[in-house]
This record gives structure tokens, sequence and C-alpha cells, in this order.
């Protein structure tokens, strides 16, 4: 199971970081059918502070690990990050 949670106060924001990281998952989830992820939207200022000081762009955060700070990201970086949490949970 990994678990994913979108920063942002704004909710267009974490809208289209949901967009692509449900992009990426598709393609995951051809190489790996079993894929569990949990979404989670961290909509609160103290909620964000937790992770980052950056609250006006969306960040997302992977198995508790910041991986993308005040920026949208590609979905080919969002592929790559999922597959290192993947990984790392596998060894």
């Amino acid at each position: 199971m990994i678990t994913v949670r979108i920063l942002s106060y704004k909710s267009p924001q974490r809208y289209a970081v949901r967009q692509t990281l449900r992009a990426a998952l598709n393609d995951l989830r051809i190489a790996y059918p079993g894929l569990e992820v949990n979404i989670e939207e961290v909509k609160h200022l103290d909620g964000m502070e937790r992770y980052t000081p950056v609250v006006i762009l969306p960040s997302l955060v992977v198995n508790e690990k910041l991986v993308c700070v005040g920026r949208f990201p590609r979905k080919d970086e969002v592929v790559g990050w999922l597959r290192d949490a993947l990984e790392a949970s596998a060894g």
C-alpha cells in the first residue's frame, strides 16, 4: 500500500494534481495490477506545514517522503516516485 498526500489549500490545485496522479496510476497498474494507493488531500495549513513551508502552490508526499514542492508534477515524475515507493516497500 502506498500513501500519497496532495498538499494544497486550493481545491483547483488539488484537483489538477489528483488528475495527474490518476493518470500515473493508470500507467502503473499495467505493470502492477494489484497496486493499492491511498490518496489523501491535506487542505489545512497546519497539516501542510508538517511537510513543507511552501503552501501557495501544491506539493506531493509519497509514503511520508516529500517528493514535489511548490509546483505541479508531471505524470512521468509521479510514475517514478510511485515506482520508487514500490521498490522501497518490496526491499
